[in-house]
């Protein structure tokens, strides 16, 4: 199972909906980081060993910079309706583990 973290541009419903199905899952206002820099986004999810979740293309920059990170969910914000993307993300959760997703970016 992931422990997940999702930053300021993925809607709360999402962290809703996983703890619905006894997801670990914290959002950016939870852990005090609104406004924070996606670098500092990144820190925090290896600090708390949680993936992020994220609509915003710069943390596919930030993980492809070849630094250590928890792994990244991405997905373009008008793909999926939120009911979608919390199936999908259910997927992941049920497929990989916090260790597979280790240094991983999935595209959702």
């Amino acid at each position: 199972m992931i422990r997940f973290h999702l930053d300021e541009s993925v809607r709360n419903a999402i962290a809703v909906g996983l703890r619905s199905h006894g997801v670990d899952v914290t959002t950016t206002v939870e852990a005090g980081l609104l406004g924070a820099t996606d670098e500092m986004q990144i820190s925090y999810g290896i600090r708390e060993d949680r993936t992020i979740v994220t609509h915003d293309d710069d943390f596919l920059v930030l993980a492809s910079s070849g630094g250590d990170h928890p792994g990244v969910c991405y997905c373009h914000q008008q793909k999926h309706s939120v009911g979608k993307l919390l199936q999908v993300l259910l997927v992941v959760n049920e497929c990989c583990t916090q260790e597979d997703m280790r240094c991983h970016v999935e595209f959702l």
